[in-house]
């Protein structure tokens, strides 16, 4: 389909998806908003892909994440299930029953202040910065036109003011996004979620399995042409099992499609915590077994929410860009041959550049090094091989994507011979790994790392991010360039190898939560042999000629 916008429907299952997927959604927000530079060509990303535009009851014009989201009990703080968009503005109307009445009142959460709720006047959508959004011609996709009125910027979170991921959203949701699993508990010891086995009975249950079912017709029957899934999903708990059952379900009602799935792992996590650590493992084990089976492609990424959320913004924009986009299809195809199905991510947050140093020179200062930090939980990497990889840098200004030096100036590498900053980036790339299958993408756009985006960087960088020689700046950074990597790499081999060797030690009989999931010693040996099958994929150099 030539020309047409090629949807995404996310799907973020657990609290620490929701966390990772609150960054997400708010640096989306902040990139729609950001003022662009007239010298630039705008819109190298489409925020159709992953966002759609509708119309509240009372008429006003919204746009909002294609998203279905799943928590538990207690995780919404003061953010309504329904969101704020489509309230009933008649809530306060008469009501009918003459009789006595007996009020209840519940201490109210406090609310959240990023979250801009008060949508009373102006027809359009109100965004994180204060902005209105407003749709001029109806039924035209693409993000809103935005007039000049402000509000107030959104302040920075303190340290220990955010509680639970909606606590910083900033960023409104449709009615359909929130699906909340009542039968389990966020907070407190008792009816916690916390095994592989009670995850996957959720979505046995024809109340959940129905509901998700519905809430994926009402965006998939909007959709012109849709590439596939997204899918953020916590592995260490039992939203793994949910994570399983829905990719089994997208897997057989929507064969074709991608379906690429994220395995998060908060870290760090406590040594002196036995029992939480087993489930941790058998989770992952159960998770990263049935999951990569069902996706196009599975990923390992391993850190904090908001570092995860930029990797992530990075790592994705193969399939979201405006012209001579990679299917999600294709992307997995790029790095899942012979086998692989699960990747390791990595990144460089922010990628290291001096203000009016060129690419050339910043790739050549990096020295034999790798180009990226591994955010998955798969130990050193060095001394490894790599099969495969998808390549993106951004935020990295065109005058200085090629060589700035003068004619006739001996040349450092040949990296300052090319003309073309993206044969810059793929010939660093074939230098540093010869015989790897490369897809590279270079991008002018930066990631937004505006409020409420932690304040994570040093006060050397400037506002964009570029690395200060002398005293900082004393401004805040709102946009970084950021260097990211999903690979396919023979240390998952090590890794999940060594996953299903230790817990081929556990008698699964003593963990209780597992049991009275159904879940039987066999279906542990089951899982751990699959596992086993799926590490030998990555052993040896072989597949380097494939």
């Amino acid at each position: 389909m030539a020309g047409g916008v090629r949807e995404v429907l996310t799907l973020q299952l657990g609290h620490f998806a929701g966390f990772v997927g609150a960054h997400w959604w708010n640096q989306q927000d902040a990139a729609l908003c950001a003022p662009t530079d007239a010298k630039e060509p705008p819109g190298e990303l489409s925020p159709d892909v992953l966002y759609r535009a509708g119309r509240t009851p009372h008429g006003q014009e919204t746009y909002t994440p294609r998203l279905i989201l799943m928590d538990l009990k207690g995780s919404l703080s003061s953010l309504k299930q329904e969101g704020g968009l489509y309230s009933d503005r008649q809530l306060d109307a008469a009501i009918a029953w003459q009789g006595k009445l007996t009020t209840h009142k519940e201490e109210l959460c406090p609310k959240n202040p990023y979250y801009l709720q008060d949508l009373q006047s102006a027809e359009g959508v109100l965004s994180s910065d204060g902005i209105w959004r407003v749709k001029s011609i109806p039924n035209v996709k693409g993000p809103p036109p935005f007039t000049t009125a402000t509000a107030p910027k959104p302040r920075v979170p303190t340290e220990g003011s955010i509680r639970v991921w909606s606590d910083f959203l900033s960023v409104h949701l449709h009615p359909r996004s929130i699906c909340m699993i009542q039968k389990y508990n966020h907070d407190g010891e008792a009816g916690r979620l916390e095994a592989f086995g009670q995850g996957e009975s959720i979505l046995k249950e024809p109340r959940y399995l129905e509901e998700l079912e519905d809430r994926l017709h009402f965006y998939l029957e909007e959709c012109d042409y849709l590439q596939g899934f997204q899918i953020l999903c916590d592995l260490h708990n039992g939203f793994s099992g949910v994570g399983a059952k829905a990719t089994e379900l997208l897997q057989d009602e929507y064969s074709g499609r991608g379906i690429i799935t994220w395995g998060l792992l908060p870290g760090p996590y406590s040594l002196g915590e036995p029992q939480k650590n087993i489930y941790r493992l058998l989770n992952t084990a159960f998770g990263l077994v049935h999951m990569s089976a069902h996706s196009s492609l599975a990923a390992l990424p391993f850190h904090c929410g908001a570092i995860l959320a930029t990797a992530l913004d990075t790592l994705t924009v193969p399939y979201r860009l405006q012209s001579s986009p990679v299917s999600m299809v294709h992307l997995a195809d790029t790095l899942n041959f012979s086998g692989k199905k699960v990747v390791t991510a990595a990144a460089t947050i922010p990628f290291p550049l001096v203000p009016g140093q060129s690419l050339p020179d910043a790739l050549v200062q990096l020295g034999g090094a790798a180009a990226w930090t591994p955010l998955s939980a798969c130990g050193d990497p060095s001394g490894t091989c790599c099969f495969a990889q998808s390549v993106v840098l951004r935020g990295v200004d065109r005058a200085y994507h090629t060589s700035q030096l003068v004619p006739g100036t001996p040349l450092p590498s040949p990296l300052h011979a090319c003309t073309a900053g993206e044969d810059v980036l793929a010939q660093y790339l074939q230098q540093q790994q010869p015989r790897v299958r490369s897809s590279a993408h270079l991008l002018l756009t930066p990631c937004q790392v505006t409020p409420p985006y932690p304040c994570l960087f040093s006060p050397s960088l400037s506002r964009h991010g570029l690395v200060l020689d002398g005293p900082p700046s004393g401004a805040a950074v709102e946009s970084i360039p950021v260097l990211g990597a999903l690979c396919s790499s023979s240390t998952l081999s090590r890794t999940l190898g060594d996953l299903a060797r230790d817990l081929g030690k556990l008698d699964v009989r003593r963990w209780a939560s597992f049991m009275d999931a159904g879940l039987e010693q066999g279906d542990l040996e089951e899982a751990l042999q699959e596992l086993g099958s799926l590490a030998q994929c990555y052993q040896g150099v072989d597949s380097l000629t494939n």
